[in-house]
């Protein structure tokens, strides 16, 4: 499994994590007072960010009386009640806020620009707070979903939503440790730590040891119920210990030190009662794409073997 880890390692590019977290990005603030607009500041430029980082993120963010003629940028803010800025498309490069509602505007920018959220997280804070979360979630997410569908190969190619080339040569446990030290990648840039292989390899090296503990869980619970239902707790195993790893790391990459024992156990019992639910929502799609019976049978057959 070492070896197929590694091969599966290969396709993995930490540079281009760093490239994505280091983008530059300017945002110009449409406020309807400067005290409004010192709120947002405020707000966004807080007080955990390195005096350098705060110097960056005092750049990136632009007051529209401060910005000079023919400046260029990437989002705008503008406080409700006034008019959005003309050519922007709203809700992808144009955002609204209310300064009692900040962290809607944050959610809601994070989620819109996908390519722009490494970026923002590295250099305001509560970007980072909701970026590094998603990228947990949506992790998670992947690894139930690859859990299954690896077991249903050539049935659903539409559900096969892992978003990088997986290859027909490696393991699923050498598959979903892999996207693990993915999400450690994109949570350390995030977080605005150093990326890559040497840089992390302390991180590395926990997340392929659990690997052999959850893969024995896995293989103890597959196949064990009938219909497919083995499929369930398979897919919840997988989910429950990529959203503990992340969990984890984040605290790591946020506080400096990980979480103990028992806060791990109380973290991975929740999460694999949400990894339950995500993997039955999941069964339950593939059964509505079956038109002719051949992933119904193929899930009878993953249970008997």
């Amino acid at each position: 499994m070492l070896r197929q880890i590694r091969g599966v390692m290969a396709q993995l590019k930490p540079g281009e994590v760093r490239a994505r977290a280091e983008r530059p990005v300017r945002i110009l603030l449409r406020s309807g007072s400067p005290a409004s607009a010192a709120e947002v500041e405020n707000y966004l430029l807080s007080a955990g960010l390195t005096p350098a980082r705060r110097a960056e993120a005092s750049i990136v963010l632009v007051r529209e009386e401060d910005a000079a003629p023919g400046s260029r940028f990437h989002l705008v803010f503008f406080e409700s009640g006034l008019d959005a800025p003309e050519g922007w498309q709203r809700g992808y490069d144009t955002f609204e806020f209310e300064t009692d509602r900040l962290d809607a505007l944050v959610k809601d920018v994070a989620l819109a620009r996908d390519d722009l959220s490494l970026a923002l997280a590295r250099r305001f804070l509560p970007f980072r707070q909701v970026v590094t979360r998603e990228l947990i979630r949506r992790v998670s997410n992947e690894n139930a979903l690859f859990a299954i569908v690896s077991a249903l190969p050539n049935l659903v190619p539409s559900l096969a939503e892992i978003p990088w080339a997986l290859g027909e040569f490696a393991s699923d446990t050498a598959v979903l440790t892999v996207n693990q030290i993915r999400m450690a990648f994109l949570l350390a840039a995030a977080s605005d730590r150093p990326v890559g292989y040497s840089e992390q390899r302390n991180e590395i090296g926990s997340i392929v040891a659990g690997a052999f503990g959850w893969r024995s869980l896995a293989r103890e619970f597959a196949g064990k119920i009938p219909f497919g239902g083995g499929l369930i707790p398979k897919a919840a195993i997988a989910y429950a210990g990529t959203w503990t790893a992340g969990v984890s790391l984040e605290r790591l990459y946020r506080i400096g030190y990980r979480m103990t024992r028992n806060e791990r156990k109380h973290a991975w019992e929740e999460a694999f009662a949400k990894g339950r639910e995500v993997a039955q929502q999941i069964v339950a799609r593939i059964r509505r794409e079956d038109k002719n019976g051949r992933i119904e049978k193929a899930l009878e057959e993953e249970s008997a073997g």
